[in-house]
């Protein structure tokens, strides 16, 4: 009687290293454990292009019901088989016009309350029946605030489908109210990144996109703005606001008016560029009865797409500063996250809504976006495209985004 003959089935790891070998010299293999966040870890040194390696090792990977993820410390490369491979879920497209539709809806109505000029102290009906007849003054605004958010998310969506990562579609958040009518937007990456180049592509396409409408909307509304006479101090009869300056903004209503703006009585025995520096850190002193652009609604959502912008780039967490700094540093991009903090809460005595920042940014930001492959580096133009974003966020910085005076 012939004896039965057993055939060992190979494990993961025996199955795998005949192809991580072709791209990788191995040091070491190690299983993963009910505990460990992968299936099996292979160390050593990648032989030739990561981009390369981990393109024909993807689909390898992917065969035994594994996601690939490279990963390196100082001195080694470790490819890792995570259990599981990721497969996109469908959106509904219809949260999305839905949200959209209401977002309309809530920037138009700020910017009815923006350009409105009928009596405030009316009872509340009649009020709001003036509102309601205001409310296509609100449309400027509401077009040109809604063509630089809609610019900022297309560049984002763009930038990942060009790269091949799944996304939804923008998500915009109305809030009835407020001074803009929204909280922005934002697109939802149902996939991590496949590397840095392709995190990178991503995070900054939307605030260079977003950029690119904004500037010319904003130059078109200074255009259509006047400069004027401010009130002579804080209880003017009626309230008034400053929006704050950037590099960039100041740089735009140069252009546009021929001075800088808003333009002091006198600088206080101050040089002028001590002034501005003060000035823009601090918005103080405060230029009373000093000359300022009157802004148009159109210059209006042009100023607040730069605003916009400036958040964005903040090099921190999930913003799109954020992972420019992450490809640039990796890992260590974690230390200057204290850094920021404190420095949100030293600008708060300033302009105390930086303390809200730096609560969110204290719970939200330390999670980076990491990529599946964190071997691959930048390549030459994605350094210097990295290296312009922070540059940009400098420029667009907005220290004291605003101050009101008197009754409102």
């Amino acid at each position: 009687m012939a004896s039965d003959s057993i055939v060992e089935e190979k494990t993961l790891i025996e199955r795998l290293m005949p192809q991580v070998r072709r791209e990788m010299q191995v040091y070491e293999v190690m299983e993963g454990g009910r505990k460990d966040p992968f299936a099996a870890r292979f160390r050593g040194k990648l032989i030739g292009d990561s981009q390369e390696a981990f393109d024909r090792l993807e689909p390898i990977f992917a065969e035994e019901g594994m996601t690939l993820v490279f990963r390196e410390d100082d001195a080694d490369h470790f490819v890792l088989a995570v259990r599981g491979v990721i497969e996109p879920k469908p959106s509904n497209p219809w949260i999305n016009v839905g949200v959209f539709a209401l977002t309309v809806l809530s920037v138009v109505l700020a910017g009815a309350l923006y350009a409105y000029d009928g009596y405030a102290d009316v009872d509340l009906p009649t009020f709001l029946r003036s509102l309601l007849r205001s409310l296509p003054n609100g449309i400027p605004f509401a077009v040109s605030l809604l063509a630089i958010l809609v610019a900022h998310e297309s560049g984002h969506y763009i930038a990942a489908r060009l790269n091949g990562t799944a996304v939804s579609l923008p998500f915009f958040i109305p809030f009835p109210g407020s001074v803009f009518g929204t909280m922005g937007a934002f697109i939802q990456l149902k996939e991590p990144p496949r590397n840095r180049r392709v995190l990178l592509d991503i995070g900054l396409a939307g605030p260079i996109a977003g950029l690119v409408v904004a500037i010319p909307v904003l130059l078109i509304g200074l255009s259509l703005s006047d400069v004027g006479i401010l009130p002579s101090g804080p209880n003017a009869p009626v309230g008034f606001a400053l929006e704050g300056n950037s590099l960039l903004y100041l740089a735009i209503k140069f252009v546009a008016k021929g001075e800088l703006l808003p333009a002091p009585v006198d600088y206080g025995g101050l040089s002028p560029l001590v002034y501005w520096i003060k000035y823009m850190f601090t918005g103080l002193p405060v230029p009373f009865g000093g000359r300022d652009v009157m802004l148009h609604p159109v210059a209006w959502a042009g100023w607040a797409g730069l605003l916009v912008t400036s958040f964005n780039l903040i090099p921190v967490g999930q913003l799109d500063g954020g992972h420019a700094s992450y490809v640039l540093l990796g890992k260590r991009t974690r230390v200057i996250w204290p850094f920021i903090i404190a420095g949100m809460v030293a600008m708060g005595f300033v302009w105390n809504g930086w303390w809200l920042w730096a609560g969110l940014m204290f719970l939200l930001g330390r999670r980076y976006a990491q990529p599946l492959d964190e071997i691959t580096p930048l390549d030459g133009k994605r350094k210097a495209l990295a290296v312009a974003g922070i540059i940009l966020f400098l420029i667009v910085f907005i220290p004291v985004p605003l101050q009101a005076f008197g009754p409102f």
